[in-house]
């Protein structure tokens, strides 16, 4: 299934190119974002799907009220500090995290705990796109972000919301997954891998026992 969406996202959005070459595995991602230069597109943590988004004018979407903005769960919450605990412990640089103005998409960002949060209508949730010129401008600004290169030695972390990404590179990713992106030399990026909370952790796990076990 993973190898089906990496050709679509080669082929189908402006901006990104195909590549012939195959998708690492989970630790050769990781050792890639030790080094940095990638922009880790995450979808917010679990939320509580029995809320619903009321937005009734700009600006609503930044409300933390569960009876007007669906919010996250306590699992998504554990699983936002659970899995910015595993990339400290697995010593991926971050030099910028970004995210959209939604309070689940901030409190996301916030909880993984890796540095200032800036929002950014860039990212913003698609059912809005209304108050910003609209689906495909959304998808644009959501491409130029995916195609900026981090600062040297670093990555960017982006967290924001499943339909722009479907929309903007045909990556899907699910609750809290976080799709890896590799700025190009021609302004465009290529999507090179897709990593789980489970597996997050997983990795992290495995690097702090190897690492005891040096001594």
């Amino acid at each position: 299934m993973r190898g089906a969406l990496f050709v679509l996202v080669m082929l189908v959005p402006a901006g990104a190119v195909h590549s012939d070459d195959p998708l690492p595995s989970p630790e050769a991602l990781v050792a890639r974002l030790q080094t940095g230069g990638y922009n880790i597109y995450f979808r917010h943590a679990q939320t509580d799907w029995s809320q619903s988004d009321d937005i009734g004018q700009a600006g609503d979407w930044t409300s933390c009220d569960p009876s007007r903005v669906r919010q996250l769960s306590d699992e998504g919450r554990r699983t936002s500090r659970a899995v910015g605990d595993a990339i400290r412990a697995l010593g991926i640089p971050v030099g910028l995290v970004l995210a959209s103005p939604y309070c689940r998409t901030v409190e996301t960002a916030s909880l993984m705990a890796l540095g200032p949060v800036e929002t950014t209508t860039d990212v913003m949730n698609l059912r809005v796109a209304e108050y910003f010129g609209g689906t495909e401008a959304i998808a644009e600004t959501a491409r130029l972000r995916l195609a900026q290169r981090p600062p040297a030695g670093f990555n960017t972390v982006i967290v924001a919301h499943g339909n722009v990404a479907r929309e903007a590179t045909s990556v899907y990713p699910d609750e809290a997954e976080g799709a890896v992106f590799q700025p190009l030399e021609n302004g465009g990026f290529a999507f090179v891998g897709l990593l789980t909370p489970r597996q997050w952790q997983d990795l992290a796990d495995r690097f702090a026992a190897g690492a005891s076990g040096q001594h």
